[in-house]
């Protein structure tokens, strides 16, 4: 992450849900209203996901409240946008959706350098089992951090 980079809004649900296998940067087709309400961090990505249309892909579920000081320009909440990507990243990566059973899901909404982007993965589902593989992993991690600082201290 560089210096520059600012976080809006983070995925944590996705890492939890699926097996990221490969990640992109893509960047956001916005109206003026979304960027100030992103600036101010009014974002939830959480149920989002990408799709592909007519040789682009959209962000949709992607909720970007409305900006607070906005007049009747304001934009719609939930409305698809569009994802800045060259053509041969979304021809791949929608063969993969069709293809192999992946899903494209937002990790991170983030402004770089002044431009909004987001971070996509090329994600498959997890498996119930997966999950109590993950949740036992954290725990034991915690409970050895926990032993390793008291062994320390001591």
């Amino acid at each position: 992450m560089s210096d520059r980079e600012k976080i809006v809004a983070s995925n944590r649900k996705a890492r939890y849900e699926y097996h990221i296998d490969d990640r992109l940067e893509a960047g956001l087709v916005l109206t003026g209203t979304e960027v100030k309400s992103l600036r101010a961090g009014q974002a939830n990505i959480k149920d989002a996901y990408c799709s592909a249309e007519g040789g682009e892909m959209l962000l949709r579920q992607c909720h970007i409240a409305p900006y607070e000081f906005g007049n009747r320009e304001n934009h719609d909440p939930l409305r698809p946008r569009k994802l800045l990507m060259h053509r041969r990243e979304i021809v791949k990566w929608s063969k993969a959706v069709q293809q192999k059973g992946f899903t494209i899901v937002p990790l991170k909404l983030y402004f770089k350098n002044g431009y909004a982007k987001v971070e996509l993965g090329l994600a498959r589902g997890k498996k119930h089992y997966d999950k109590r593989v993950d949740i036992a992993d954290r725990e034991s991690k915690r409970r050895l951090d926990r032993l390793t600082k008291s062994d320390s201290q001591s």
